[in-house]
């Protein structure tokens, strides 16, 4: 937990931007695995983390931006509780740790909302994403469950996207230290891809390095080597000599803070001269979408850098032909790279979606594309100092749709299909890493991953040493 004084400022600045009706936050409640009992691992609501900072189950917070009041509603741990968990502190003392001089248990939380909607005060919240926190914001505002997320409150949306988007000094901080353990998950896989051992075995290392380094996996383990399946979570190959093996993995820290990282190694420590040659210009589309990546830029420019990179890297291979600037522009390249450069990260891998990732990742100025490809671009707009983003090109032969377009004839001025039966196997390559934007450019935050093909096939054949 940050300082209390961090999660105070917070809730100033979001009582800055929002003068009338009451803010509700609700907090998340453990979800049954299997049986009521048999749990999921736990995971804090992020926007009630980022306002409360109190990383346990069957609370919610109000702010009263009228009155300026804030209140933590939730329940003191009782005898049975503590049998099984041990001493808890009271709840007015977990309030104190953030800042918050009043409690009430959860039960008045009703009586609360119920004064506010009689009096016509508008009650603010985003939108939720568990099926408790609809019901229980149905029944607090005596609405139909289906009727609770388009009441969301696009006001408070707008003004927690304005707030998250600027990355603190201590949440940087934060996110630079759990880069240490996704370093360490991605070069232990690395050393795995090896003929013969499994992408079950690769996942529950890369899995088990997350948690000793402070917390789950920010999202399921991508570990395939079948990457031209975009997100590909089936675990049950074996590696063999030849295949190319992608991860992508990131890790929580302590305080949820996630890492979003992808690599792709060579099975056996050597990739073929078709496959660096693959491999380099997904490398160079990362490093000048890098270079690219500034404030004042929006990300929809270093998404188009990347692809003109791609595009020009196929047309000297023969895969694409033409004006590679026409290309793009046509979505040509999309064939190869189905999806956007990158997204914002921080207390959510992608972070902030669950408000609604057009309005995280857009605004007014920089409109969402309805073009195949870009139009699966999550952040479009302009990049300010403190945003931290993925930069994650790639380049992918998906059968199905190199049949569908060739069938169709689609961008056969750009597209040399005649040059694709010997690809149709080869997989895909990502590489991504996580920036941050600086006054004057970017950086990425950690030790950079081993990114380099040189450096990954010594890697890759150093765990054939251990």
């Amino acid at each position: 937990m940050f300082s209390k004084e961090i999660y105070t400022n917070r809730r100033n600045r979001l009582k800055s931007k929002i003068s009338t009706g009451i803010a509700l936050f609700m907090g998340n409640v453990d979800v049954g695995m299997n049986y009521a009992d048999n749990t999921y691992h736990f995971r804090q609501d992020s926007t009630f983390l980022y306002f409360f900072g109190l990383d346990y189950q069957g609370l919610a917070g109000i702010i009263d931006f009228e009155s300026g009041e804030e209140i933590l509603f939730g329940d003191d741990f009782t005898i049975d509780d503590i049998i099984w968990m041990g001493p808890q502190p009271l709840l007015k003392e977990n309030a104190a740790r953030v800042g918050i001089s009043y409690t009430h248990p959860f039960g008045k939380l009703n009586n609360l909302i119920s004064k506010a909607i009689s009096q016509g005060r508008k009650i603010h919240f985003t939108p939720p994403y568990r099926g408790k926190n609809i019901i229980t914001l149905s029944e607090l505002l005596n609405i139909l469950p289906a009727q609770v997320k388009e009441q969301a409150s696009l006001k408070l949306i707008n003004a927690c996207i304005a707030l998250r988007s600027i990355k603190e000094p201590c949440e940087i901080e934060e996110m630079e230290r759990q880069m240490q353990t996704a370093y360490r998950m991605h070069t232990t896989a690395m050393k795995m891809a090896h003929v013969g051992n499994s992408e079950q075995q690769i996942t529950g290392a890369v899995e088990g390095i997350s948690m000793s380094g402070g917390g789950m996996v920010s999202f399921p383990v991508i570990c395939s080597v079948r990457g031209e399946t975009l997100h590909n979570h089936y675990h049950g190959n074996t590696l063999k000599q030849g295949d190319l093996l992608l991860l992508d993995a990131g890790s929580e820290s302590p305080l949820h803070y996630a890492t979003d990282h992808t690599r792709t190694s060579p099975v056996g420590g050597k990739f073929t001269p078709k496959q660096r040659d693959i491999y380099q210009i997904v490398l160079d589309a990362n490093n000048n979408a890098a270079a690219g990546t500034k404030p004042g830029i929006t990300y929809k420019e270093v998404h188009l850098l990347a692809a003109r990179t791609i595009a020009l890297g196929l047309k000297d291979l023969g895969l694409m032909k033409g004006d590679v600037d026409e290309a793009v522009a046509a979505g040509a390249h999309a064939l190869f790279m189905p999806h956007g450069l990158g997204h914002m990260i921080g207390l959510d891998v992608h972070d902030m979606e669950d408000y609604n990732d057009t309005l995280v990742g857009y605004d007014e100025e920089t409109q969402r594309s309805t073009q195949f490809g870009l139009a699966a671009l999550r952040l479009g707009r302009r990049l300010q100092p403190n945003f931290v983003v993925t930069n994650e090109p790639g380049i992918y032969f998906i059968p199905a749709l190199i049949n569908q377009w060739n069938a169709e004839g689609k961008f056969a001025n750009f597209i040399n299909y005649n040059k694709f039966e010997s690809y149709k196997t080869f997989g895909g390559i990502r590489l991504e890493d996580d920036i941050l934007i600086t006054e004057t450019g970017s950086r990425i935050l950690g030790n950079r991953i081993p990114i380099d093909p040189d450096e990954v096939e010594k890697i890759v054949m150093s765990g054939l040493e251990n």
